[in-house]
């Protein structure tokens, strides 16, 4: 049982959070609730929890002297000596003939989206982690790759605004990793043996990093709900709309939740220059209560717009 919740920590569970974003193409080509489009997406949602563990595990075991220097790593199992190496190895590639397998069977171009997220990935573990700006981009191109397979596993389209505005939130996410990792290692004086690239890393570049892409994060979410097919309410709400003042009144329904978008950002970086915690994002969107209800208030205005209203 030690040694099975060794896995367990080891492939990481709060980080499956990042699975979700294969929703994100059924959700706004208005798929979602189509016959069947649910369960396969919810399949694929699996198969990437066995890809990422794969890569998790491999990221564990090339780092593991790396590890053992880092204030939070070194409580991995495998650095602490819990989960022994022939062990994380098989699970290892237990993971990935499973992940890789089952991806086969649902989609082909899902397969290769798969392959390319796991090759990419190995990739980064083993050489492009030690390159500047490569590695941000390999990092948040994990992102792209589940927004881009929950398209392909379900053959919808990808609007490109919805494209740069995954792009752009990726390398937000990506970039205040960084910040945040460069912060937490100073104190320690083991950035350079840990983390190769911060090496070539300023705070100062960092900042403007951060800011560049955290105004093209809302911006181009702006931009995409503002080219979003007009929304036509019906109903009720079509009478309500009916007796507001004509500033009031838009096609463009959607844009209402830009707000929400532009306070997520805010908050984030508040989170990242006040309490230091850009280096794990999936903590971040499972512990902070105004980050949360304001993500939950932009899901349920999004489905309620896209599926209800229209």
């Amino acid at each position: 049982m030690g040694i099975f919740w060794a896995i367990i920590k080891t492939v990481r569970p709060r980080q499956w959070l990042k699975n979700v974003s294969l929703l994100a193409a059924a959700v706004f080509s208005g798929f979602l609730l189509l016959p069947g489009v649910i369960v396969v997406v919810v399949e694929a949602i699996v198969v990437f929890t066995f890809l990422a563990s794969g890569v998790y595990l491999l990221n564990d075991l090339i780092d593991i002297e790396k590890d053992k220097l880092h204030p939070f790593k070194r409580k991995r199992p495998i650095a602490l000596g819990e989960l022994p190496v022939p062990i994380a190895i098989f699970t290892l590639i237990l993971s990935l003939t499973i992940g890789l397998a089952w991806a086969y069977k649902l989609n082909f171009f899902f397969f290769l989206t798969g392959l390319v997220y796991v090759v990419l990935q190995i990739l980064y573990s083993l050489y492009l982690k030690k390159i500047p700006i490569i590695d941000v981009m390999v990092v948040a191109s994990g992102y792209v790759i589940r927004v881009y397979a929950g398209a392909f596993v379900i053959n919808a389209h990808m609007d490109v605004w919805f494209l740069l505005t995954v792009v752009s939130i990726s390398l937000f996410l990506a970039i205040g990793k960084r910040r945040s990792e460069m912060t937490l290692l100073k104190g320690s004086g083991t950035t350079v043996q840990v983390r190769q690239s911060l090496k070539h890393y300023t705070e100062q570049l960092l900042d403007v990093y951060t800011s560049m892409f955290a105004n093209a994060t809302w911006l181009t979410y702006a931009l995409f709900t503002f080219n979003q097919p007009r929304i036509v309410p019906q109903g009720r709400v079509l009478t309500l709309m009916s007796d507001l003042p004509r500033a009031l009144m838009s096609e463009k329904l959607l844009m209402i939740t830009t707000p929400l978008v532009i306070f997520g950002v805010m908050r984030y970086l508040q989170l990242i220059y006040e309490k230091n915690e850009g280096e794990s994002p999936e903590r971040i969107f499972l512990s902070d209560k105004p980050l949360i209800t304001t993500v939950v208030i932009w899901g349920i205005v999004v489905i309620g717009l896209l599926y209800k209203v229209r």
